[in-house]
């Protein structure tokens, strides 16, 4: 988990199959990793409520307090592995999955393309969804949907039979993307803040 590293919490004196066991700090890899070394027929996805433990490395002044940064908090992930063709419009959709959730609440967000330089490690194409808070008088990040290509797939030998191959013989990395959905802390601060009558 090279993205996480410096975040991750590691257990003492614990080992998970002769290596060093950690909590997880995202749900993406273990929920790809249910298909490591397998060949999928056809698109899966999955929607989770997973705990995730980050210790915020460098994390510092007011943000280190309350619910907008925790070390121990929980969110709704998605994640989908699918054929190279479709993973582009699967990204699109994902994230406008995680927009309608932000809608159904009533809160005013923002959908941001991140630059190269602000895409996590194996990402090929991020999006954040920054909801308004107006206690902070900013929008923050609420979500995150990427599209990491065949980057996860690679490292977990996960393929796909290709839709395109006639005979359905030919198989190819697939396409893993991931966003989540909802980080419930923060998206508590935003009803709270965005719904509070004077």
């Amino acid at each position: 988990l090279p993205k996480f590293e410096d975040d991750l919490f590691r257990l003492h004196d614990f080992q998970a199959r002769g290596e060093d066991a950690f909590l997880i700090p995202t749900g993406e890899v273990p929920l790809t990793n249910m298909h490591a070394g397998e060949v999928l027929s056809g698109p899966v996805r999955y929607v989770a409520a997973t705990e995730c433990f980050r210790k915020e490395a460098g994390s510092y002044g007011r943000d280190t307090r309350g619910l907008i940064r925790c070390h121990q908090f929980r969110k709704v992930e998605v994640v989908e592995a699918c054929p190279p063709a479709e993973s582009g419009r699967r990204h699109e959709a994902m994230c406008d999955f995680a927009q309608g959730l932000l809608e159904g609440l009533g809160l005013p967000h923002r959908k941001v393309l991140l630059c190269s330089g602000d895409v996590g490690f194996g990402a090929s194409k991020c999006y954040d969804l920054e909801v308004w808070l107006p206690g902070m008088d900013e929008y923050r990040e609420i979500s995150s949907v990427s599209n990491t290509r065949d980057f996860q797939a690679r490292r977990c030998n996960l393929k796909i039979v290709d839709p395109d191959d006639p005979k359905g013989k030919k198989k190819v990395f697939a396409h893993t993307l991931n966003g989540s959905a909802l980080a419930v802390g923060r998206a508590v601060v935003a009803v709270v803040e965005n719904y509070q009558m004077p």
